[in-house]
C-alpha cells in the first residue's frame, strides 16, 4: 500500500493556512467576549457536540488550568440533568461550525430562558446559534481538508486556535504568574520544574527559624533550636540580621570531637562556615537542585533581598517533590 503523502503536507498546510486567515477574529467582539470571561464571577461552561465538543473540552480544560474556573456541558446531557450545573452568573461558549445542530439549538433555548450570556465560535454569524448569540466570533466559511470535504478539520482546528487565543488573552490580562500555574499543576513533571524555593522549603513564612548570632556560644545556639522542626543546620546572623554563614550537624561533630566539651564555649561566628552558599526564596526549587549537586551540600539557606534569612532548603526537600532528574 502506498501512502500520498504530498496530499498528506497538503492536509497540514491547510489547516495552517486556515488558522493564519481567522486571525481577523480578534476584533471589538472578540475583545468583549475576553471582558466576559475575565468579569465572570461564576464559571465559563464550553459546550459542543461531536468533534467541536472534543474541542470544547480542551478549550475547557485550558480556562481551568490558566485562572479561569471552567467545565465542560455536553450539550444532550444538558437537557437531561446537567443543566442544573449552570448559574445566573455564568458564561457559556458554544462551539458550532454550522450553528443548527439540534442538541446546540435547544441548548440556546435553555441558556437564553436562565439569562445566561452567550459566546458563540461558529462559521455562519446568520445561523441560529449566531442569532441568540450575545458575542459571535464567526470564522467564516472553510472547506475541510479530508478527501470528501465534510469530516471536521480545518474548522475544528481553527475552532482551538480561537479558544487558545480567548484563553491566553484572559489568562495574561489576569498576570497569571508561574507560581500560579504551578499551584494548578502540583502534579505534573513542569509543575515540579516551576516550583519555587519558597514552595517547597522546609519552614513556612513566620515560623521560628535555627538561627543563632555570631556572638552566640555554641551552647546557647543548641537551647535556641532545641525546639524547632527537623532540621540539619543553624543560620548565623550578624549585628543587622543578615546571613553572615551555617552551621551544620557536621561541623558540630567535628567541634566536638576535636574539643570535647570545650566546643561548647566556641563562638558560633568561629565555627560557622563565613560566606556560605544561599539562595532567594523566589528562586526555582531546580536552580537549588544544581547547587546541592555541584557543591555536595545538603542544607541551603533562603534569604530575601537584602540577605535575611527567611526558611532553610534541604536536599530531601527537593528529592520529595521529584525535581531531582
Amino acid at each position: 500500500m502506498e501512502f500520498d503523502l504530498e496530499y498528506s503536507r497538503r492536509v497540514i498546510e491547510a489547516e495552517a493556512d486556515a488558522i493564519a486567515s481567522v486571525t481577523p477574529i480578534v476584533n471589538a467582539s472578540f475583545a468583549l467576549a475576553c471582558e466576559m470571561i475575565y468579569n465572570c464571577t461564576g464559571s465559563c461552561i464550553v459546550s459542543g457536540i461531536g468533534k467541536a465538543g472534543i474541542i470544547g473540552r480542551k478549550i475547557s480544560a485550558t480556562l481551568a488550568s490558566t485562572g479561569t474556573p471552567s467545565h465542560f456541558l455536553h450539550p444532550a446531557e444538558a437537557v437531561h440533568g446537567d443543566l442544573g450545573r449552570l448559574r445566573e452568573n455564568d458564561v457559556v461558549i458554544v462551539l458550532s461550525y454550522g450553528g443548527e445542530t439540534d442538541e446546540v439549538t435547544r441548548l440556546i433555548n435553555l441558556v437564553k430562558q436562565l439569562g445566561i450570556r452567550l459566546i458563540s465560535i461558529t462559521g455562519d454569524r446568520d445561523s441560529t446559534l449566531g442569532k441568540h448569540s450575545d458575542v459571535v466570533l464567526c470564522m467564516g466559511q472553510m472547506s475541510e481538508a479530508c478527501p470528501l470535504g465534510v469530516a471536521p478539520s480545518v474548522s475544528t482546528t481553527c475552532m482551538l486556535a480561537v479558544g487558545d487565543a480567548l484563553a491566553f488573552t484572559v489568562m495574561k490580562a489576569r498576570e497569571f504568574s508561574v507560581e500560579d500555574y504551578v499551584r494548578f499543576h502540583p502534579g505534573g513533571s513542569l509543575g515540579a520544574r516551576l516550583m519555587t524555593v519558597e514552595q517547597s522549603m522546609m519552614f513556612r513564612p513566620g515560623e521560628k527559624l535555627p538561627i543563632a548570632e555570631v556572638t552566640d556560644t555554641v551552647k546557647q545556639l543548641l537551647e535556641k533550636t532545641d525546639d524547632l522542626k527537623r532540621h540539619g543546620a543553624v543560620m548565623v546572623v550578624g549585628k543587622d540580621g543578615t546571613l553572615a554563614g551555617i552551621i551544620t550537624d557536621a561541623d558540630l561533630r567535628r567541634l566536638m570531637t576535636n574539643h570535647g566539651h570545650k566546643g561548647f564555649d566556641f563562638k558560633a561566628g568561629d565555627v560557622m562556615t563565613a560566606d556560605c552558599k544561599k539562595i532567594r526564596a523566589d528562586a526555582l526549587a531546580a536552580e537549588a537542585t544544581a547547587i546541592f549537586h555541584k557543591y555536595r551540600i545538603d542544607e541551603l539557606p533562603v534569604v530575601d533581598a537584602g540577605n535575611r534569612p527567611l526558611g532553610l532548603i534541604d536536599v530531601q526537600d527537593i528529592v520529595t517533590i521529584k525535581v531531582v532528574g
